[in-house]
């Protein structure tokens, strides 16, 4: 997991302190950050991601928004999507499925879940 690449998007600059600490913990190092929906677009078009990991509520474009972008993109059908996001009810999760999110973490969360999450996803 260590050579992954990967991109994620919350527009909390804590949250992305906490997102950024999390993945270094697990050993992850090419990572880029990006505040918004609209913000994680013009990223993908410069650079090419083995994962994405998105909140859902930001301002611009919404996480739900920007899967169902992303989701539109050849390059990005099947890349693996993580939402992270504090919205935890049944309804949200099954929303954000059928919008081709492929996992879901309710916040807070510790390194081990990221870890266990991401792992799962890239199989």
């Amino acid at each position: 997991m260590e050579d992954k690449v990967i991109l994620f998007v919350e527009d909390s600059p804590t949250m992305r302190r906490i997102i950024a600490n999390s993945l270094s913990r697990i050993g992850i190092k090419d990572v880029t950050e990006a505040e918004h929906g609209l913000d994680a677009l013009q990223k993908v078009q410069q650079k090419d991601f083995d994962m994405i990991l998105t909140d859902w509520n930001m301002p611009e474009m919404n996480g739900q928004e920007l899967v169902e972008e992303l989701r539109k993109m050849d390059k990005y059908k099947n890349v693996p999507i993580l939402m992270i996001t504090t919205r935890g009810m049944q309804d949200d999760v099954m929303t954000a499925i059928k919008s081709g999110v492929n996992g879901y973490i309710v916040k807070p969360f510790t390194p081990e879940v990221l870890k266990k999450k991401m792992q799962e996803l890239f199989g």
